[in-house]
């Protein structure tokens, strides 16, 4: 997988925000800090990163705009991932792939679970899949075997967040994690983001174990990318940038397949290559 010259690394995941952005009703947190994009552009730079996504969060709901005003004043540097309702105009999908967003985001974590291979949600994803969009998961990792056939086979690429979000670490004793395991076996179009490891509670040690058997699964390291989670919310208190670029080089210690991860896999993913 060949990947531009110009980039140096892609950090796959962050967020960007002010506290006094309209929130979604129904919100399980609400920040009251800013996290603002020339603070991550810094860190990046500080890192040898040269490229980033930008992942809607949650509390913002369906209103991308303070993402785009950011791909708007780096349209070569970043990519964005929206939250969108599935009945979302034909004309809103392309005007959104214009400014540089390639996938749309489900964060299940604390919500129902919906029907996603019911009519409307089918036809929500062939739709992202017609543009190359990806669909991206927060789910906890019991859960996932569940949820990913479905939209699975609308033909999207779906990339599942941090690890998959397993607590305590991926268990092949637990019939659900044996479950999700086959299911990256037969499924291609799966992907894995390597990403805080904090929020599911895994050690060093912990997150070795299961990055071993996801990669076992998926049968090497090119359904990989990695993300900071800048600004780890909830979490500041206990890392911060530097430290999780420093723990994915201790979970990847091999120059080359740090750079599979952090440059070419993403730069196809994302549609920067």
């Amino acid at each position: 997988m060949t990947a531009h010259p110009l980039i140096r690394g892609i950090d796959t995941h962050a967020h960007i925000f002010r506290p006094d952005l309209p929130m979604a009703a129904g919100r399980r947190y609400a920040p009251t800090h800013a996290a603002k994009l020339s603070d991550w552009l810094s860190l990046q730079d500080g890192a040898g990163f040269s490229h980033g996504v930008l992942i809607q969060p949650s509390f913002l709901g369906t209103d991308n705009s303070f993402i785009e005003a950011a791909l708007r004043a780096h349209p070569e540097r970043l990519r964005a991932v929206a939250v969108l309702d599935p009945d979302v105009p034909e004309e809103e999908l392309d005007r959104l792939a214009a400014l540089g967003f390639v996938g749309a985001r489900l964060n299940l974590v604390g919500r129902e679970v919906e029907d996603y291979a019911a009519a409307p949600w089918q036809a929500f994803f062939r739709r992202l899949a017609a543009r190359r969009w990806q669909v991206e998961i927060q789910r906890r990792f019991d859960d996932l075997a569940a949820i990913v056939p479905a939209i699975a086979a609308a033909g999207n690429t779906v990339v599942v967040d941090h690890f998959g979000l397993p607590q305590g670490g991926i268990d092949p004793g637990n019939r659900d994690h044996r479950a999700f395991l086959d299911l990256l076996r037969r499924t291609p179009g799966v992907w894995i983001k390597l990403s805080a490891p904090y929020r599911a509670g895994l050690t060093p040690e912990l997150a070795a174990r299961s990055l071993d058997l996801l990669r076992e699964a998926c049968g090497g390291f090119h359904r990989f990318v990695w993300g900071s989670d800048w600004p780890h919310t909830q979490h500041e208190a206990e890392t911060g940038y530097a430290a999780q670029v420093a723990r994915f080089h201790a979970l990847i210690p091999d120059p080359a397949e740090r750079a599979r991860i952090l440059v070419g896999n993403p730069a196809a993913l994302f549609q920067f290559a």
